[in-house]
């Protein structure tokens, strides 16, 4: 396995072109959004600057295009060239293909964590705690498990064909609702109490709570666990049934 985890990673980063919507792109994105932003003005209702809050979301936002862009596409591809049914043929158990493009997604994903947070800090002066920057970084790159687990169920759901269609609604679906390209206060009420109950709007929630100096909201943990769940259960079943099917 750590073998097949060694060539998931080399494919990766050696994809120019994944490498800059995963690493560069939220950069961008940040500057654009935050660039011209008040460092001193508030958003109602969470205490954080534009500059703060945005560097959370787009941090969020490129870890979740690493692994759910990266994961769902290039599954449903292996699966559409017999590359995965070649895989069954080795000793390589089904949970250690399953481990190594969800290892590869995870490692890829630290990188875009790592350059908004530096982009922030270098050109909007965003300042925290030693800990806080510590505390940020895992609970960004741990909670981007949460749609690593979605990506491979979406890989072994949809055909080459349709995966990117799919990937791409729920890619944008999830960034615009969770709040990761615009603050859910700017939202009508409605839409914003559906924005609570959405896995992404909980998994920046983690961010600026540790921006906040204070502790993950009960709501926002069991969401990203239910949803985890959900996702991983939702894969191993998807990947048995792909396996009868071979």
């Amino acid at each position: 396995m750590n073998g097949l985890i060694k060539l998931e990673l080399t494919r990766a980063l050696r994809n120019r072109k994944f490498l800059f919507f995963s690493v560069i792109y939220p950069s961008v994105l940040f500057l654009l959004i935050a660039g011209s932003a008040d460092a001193t003005e508030r958003i109602d209702g969470t205490g954080l600057t534009l500059p703060t809050y945005m560097m959370v979301s787009m941090a969020s936002f490129g870890a979740l295009t690493a692994v759910l862009m990266g994961n769902s596409e290039r599954i449903a591809k292996e699966r559409e060239s017999g590359w995965v049914r070649q895989l069954r043929l080795t000793t390589l158990p089904g949970r250690g293909y399953v481990l190594a493009k969800t290892a590869s997604a995870a490692v890829v994903s630290l990188p875009s964590i790592v350059v908004v947070f530096a982009v922030a800090a270098a050109v909007k002066g965003v300042r925290l705690d030693p800990w806080q920057w510590l505390a940020l970084t895992g609970a960004i790159w741990a909670g981007s498990l949460v749609f690593a687990a979605l990506g491979v169920a979406i890989g072994y759901l949809a055909s080459g064909d349709a995966v990117r269609p799919l990937t791409m609604i729920l890619y944008f679906g999830l960034s615009i609702l969770g709040g990761l390209w615009m603050p859910t206060t700017a939202f009508p009420q409605w839409l914003r109490d559906v924005a609570e109950w959405v896995p992404t709007h909980a998994y920046a929630a983690l961010g600026q709570a540790i921006e906040q100096n204070q502790a993950p909201h009960g709501r926002d943990i069991a969401i990203l666990v239910v949803s985890f769940a959900l996702f991983t259960g939702g894969a191993a079943w998807l990947y048995r049934k792909d396996t009868l099917k071979a």
